[in-house]
């Protein structure tokens, strides 16, 4: 916390470790040689912890949920890769379908259950 008893600096560090941890094993996340469910279990093994932690005392705003969605959706954009539609051309993932590839396994909601227990 900083003297305006504000946290999300705090959390912006985290993320930026989350970052980190991530380019530190970036080629392990861009092996083609390394199945999409062993590095969605790094991801929540290596990358999630790093971020995640002394979560249990966060508030979360709004704009703090939107931080954390946004960089779990940008890493998870990463690790499964882009879709080729028929005509050959090739999209990024929407949101939703990168919620059902992780079961609806969301950051925050990680954070709440963190609380919880």
């Amino acid at each position: 916390m900083n003297a305006d008893n504000l946290i999300e600096e705090e959390i912006k560090e985290r993320i930026v470790a989350g970052n980190r941890s991530f380019f530190a094993n970036k080629k392990i996340f861009q092996s083609k040689l390394i199945t999409k469910k062993t590095k969605e279990r790094l991801y929540h093994t290596v990358i999630r912890p790093v971020v995640v932690y002394g979560s249990e005392c966060w508030v979360l705003t709004e704009n703090i949920k939107r931080k954390l969605l946004v960089f779990k959706r940008r890493l998870l954009r990463r690790i499964f890769d882009p879709t080729q539609k028929t005509n050959g051309e090739w999209r990024q993932k929407t949101n939703e379908e990168l919620e059902n590839l992780i079961n609806h396994e969301n950051i925050v909601r990680h954070i709440k259950s963190k609380r919880l227990s």
